[in-house]
């Protein structure tokens, strides 16, 4: 059997679990097969813009093709495209044997003959390199914000207890991981259905007691409402990266109430200050929407300042995507594409700027580095300021001194670029 995964790192972590019951279940299980060879193939579905949407669906395209050329048995999807567009995609591709949605794991495992085991509920068998790991803490969003199909998705917002997730931290330790990467739909309303009250900061303390993890870092972090007692956390535990992800859409007050985000630009920017007079060398990662309906150029040359005085360290910007059953749904798409594109190229081109000053300011020194791949003549590694696949890389030459995949190593930058650092071991 084999699962395919696509979108982001929360749908990773289903298809890890899936993985991990399957194999418990004594089915042979393999993720992102090289091959076409399984006779069983999951799809793990993404349905949340239009490029991720097109995506999955030439994906399971491709499959049924395979099973119509009789390389695959049977076909079964599931995930967030799954869970939105069921009745239609049963209508327009009928080969595929079987659809399920986000909360639909008893009745996938029934189906492929597995039992869904409670004994492995903290067990996970990852597909990443075992040196760090994505930890869902919750599932789902409250959150009303306007572009946003989620929660058509992924449902109301549901906490993981703190002592399932401490017991899924220790067996990930046990496996050699030492980076925790902490992601939910929306990080800082942990807590507040199981504990009623925002306990991040409760989950942080009892996360970073856990022997053997080195590096947590949090993702997601809603900025309205946004627990500061986590920034306490965050100063005084080692282990705690100074980074944060904290999506912040805009940076127009108008646009921030179209888009229903609940805060102000004054709000977030007076939010920016605290996090770093808290922790002095946080490095903020955010998103951007360029051309949700009703920006004019306005709002976008608004936005644009924005960026240019937050020098955010790490960004990224989306087009906007009209997605149907959302509250900007009712409203025209009145940005043409080719602006919408135009905007996030100009984004793009001004953090590039941002990113070439902040890098260089780097040069000369010293930093603690994991090292998370060799690739050609280089070992690859990043910074407690950097998570896998999304921010910057340190490149090391690999000629001079061996360093091992998932060790740390101490290495002094010599050189920057807009999106990398090069650097060079201590002896």
């Amino acid at each position: 059997m084999n699962i395919v995964t696509l979108g982001c790192s929360k749908n990773l972590v289903d298809s890890e679990v899936l993985l991990t019951q399957l194999r418990g279940n004594g089915i042979d299980t393999t993720h992102e097969s090289k091959k076409d060879d399984a006779n069983v193939v999951v799809i793990n579905t993404c349905g949340f813009i239009d490029n991720a949407k097109q995506e999955s669906i030439d994906t399971i395209l491709r499959y049924v093709d395979a099973k119509e050329e009789g390389l695959v048995e049977k076909v079964y999807v599931t995930g967030c495209l799954s869970e939105r567009y069921k009745q239609d995609l049963e209508k327009e591709i009928p080969a595929v044997d079987a659809w399920f949605g986000t909360r639909d794991l008893s009745r996938l495992l029934k189906q492929l003959n597995a039992n869904y085991k409670h004994e492995l509920v903290g067990e996970r068998i990852l597909t990443n390199p075992s040196h760090f790991a994505y930890l869902k803490i919750s599932e789902g969003c409250d959150r009303p914000c306007s572009f946003c199909a989620i929660p058509l998705m992924r449902g109301k917002h549901v906490s993981r207890p703190i002592e399932e997730l401490v017991l899924e931290a220790k067996n990930l330790a046990k496996k050699g991981t030492k980076e925790l990467l902490l992601i939910a739909q929306d990080s800082t309303y942990y807590g507040l259905d199981l504990y009623k009250k925002r306990n991040l900061a409760d989950l942080l303390k009892n996360l970073s007691d856990v022997e053997g993890i080195e590096w947590i870092r949090l993702h997601y972090a809603f900025p309205t409402g946004f627990p500061l007692d986590v920034l306490d956390i965050m100063a005084s535990r080692p282990n705690i990266c100074h980074y944060l992800d904290i999506p912040l859409q805009h940076g127009s007050t108008k646009m921030l109430n179209l888009m229903r985000r609940g805060t102000t630009r004054e709000k977030t920017e007076a939010l920016i200050k605290t996090l770093r007079e808290k922790i002095p060398d946080i490095a903020i990662r955010t998103t951007l929407i360029a051309g949700h309906p009703g920006e004019t150029e306005a709002e976008f040359d608004e936005m644009m300042k924005f960026v240019e005085t937050s020098r955010f360290d790490r960004l990224g910007v989306f087009a906007y995507s009209h997605e149907e059953n959302t509250h900007a749904y009712s409203m025209p798409d009145d940005v043409p594409e080719e602006t919408k594109q135009e905007r996030v190229a100009a984004l793009m081109d001004l953090q590039q700027g941002i990113s070439l000053e902040l890098n260089q300011e780097k040069i000369g020194k010293v930093y603690k580095v994991l090292i998370d791949r060799k690739e050609g003549g280089s070992f690859y590694g990043r910074t407690e300021y950097d998570s896998p696949e999304v921010d910057n890389e340190v490149i090391i030459d690999a000629k001079t001194k061996y360093l091992r995949i998932g060790d740390f190593a101490t290495v002094k930058i010599t050189g920057a670029t807009e999106f990398d650092l090069v650097g060079e071991p201590g002896q």
